[in-house]
């Protein structure tokens, strides 16, 4: 199976937090899966970083690359088809980010790995 992560399922995976549910875990370390890392999870921990809002995350944001590889995740563009549906999801959830990891979750077909209730309600299959 592909699945993708959700940003703070990234950065709690690399730092091996106890926040990441077993079922997020295992879903991460089945060898059968396929696990992509979209390039806006890097945008929004570096954003959040700048801003002073996500402080513990400065060495994910710092070394980013280097984290993804340890994972053995592949990295997922964005693509122009991905920003358009991005754009015309339905739903009242306004976070650009959020709103490209469920374009990209819908049309790459894959499950998103989150803790956010928000996918759900925009029609997204979630893994937690």
């Amino acid at each position: 199976m592909k699945l993708t992560l959700d940003s703070h399922a990234f950065f709690w995976w690399v730092v091996d937090h106890s926040a990441l549910t077993d079922a997020a875990r295992a879903a991460l370390e089945d060898p059968d899966n396929e696990v992509y890392v979209s390039a806006v999870v890097p945008w929004e921990i570096v954003t959040k970083v700048r801003l002073g809002k996500w402080p513990e995350a400065r060495a994910v944001a710092e070394n980013f690359e280097a984290a993804l590889e340890r994972s053995s995740f592949l990295p997922l563009a964005i693509t122009l088809q991905h920003a358009r549906v991005a754009g015309f999801l339905q739903g009242r959830h306004g976070d650009p980010f959020d709103r490209m990891l469920a374009a990209q979750s819908q049309i790459e077909c894959m499950p998103l790995v989150t803790a956010h209730p928000v996918f759900k309600s925009l029609g997204i299959r979630v893994i937690w």
